[in-house]
């Protein structure tokens, strides 16, 4: 009896890092989050460094729920660059959602810092209260023991 054997995978058939980000940015245009998270999860594999890799992670991430995961993916990506505006909102947003509003207020009120024109950013630091203006004990406690 013979025994069908699957051959090794070619490497020329290997998808590159690029092409898996061309396919998850497709599939995030089609709304399909959770698929493109996963394509895109192999792409930051091949690409860990890659900063356009790790935000359309991040957003895959986010848009379908995974909030954890989104924040630490923006969090590397702040890592790599933390002059990017567009990452602070987005792990601002992220530690928002989950129920870590002191630490999104100071990510959202940098975002608004580093480009005080972009209204969404505004926006969502309205949505979230001030933790000195709300009289937060741990804000006070902070400032005295610092």
């Amino acid at each position: 009896m013979t025994e069908d054997r699957v051959p090794p995978p070619d490497p020329a058939d290997r998808e590159s890092a690029y092409e898996l980000l061309q396919r998850g940015q497709g599939l995030l245009k089609r709304r399909h989050h959770a698929q493109a998270a996963v394509v895109l999860e192999r792409a930051a594999k091949l690409e860990p460094a890659k900063a356009s890799i790790l935000e359309a992670l991040g957003r895959a991430y986010f848009n379908s729920g995974q909030h954890d995961p989104a924040r630490e993916t923006f969090q590397a990506l702040l890592d790599l660059d933390p002059s990017s505006h567009y990452a602070q909102f987005a792990l601002g947003q992220s530690l928002k959602k989950l129920g870590r509003e002191r630490e999104a207020w100071v990510h959202l009120r940098l975002a608004v810092a580093l480009s005080p024109g972009t209204a969404l950013y505004r926006q969502a630091l309205a949505r979230v209260p001030d933790p000195k203006a709300a009289g937060d004990s741990s804000a006070d406690q902070e400032q005295a023991t610092g």
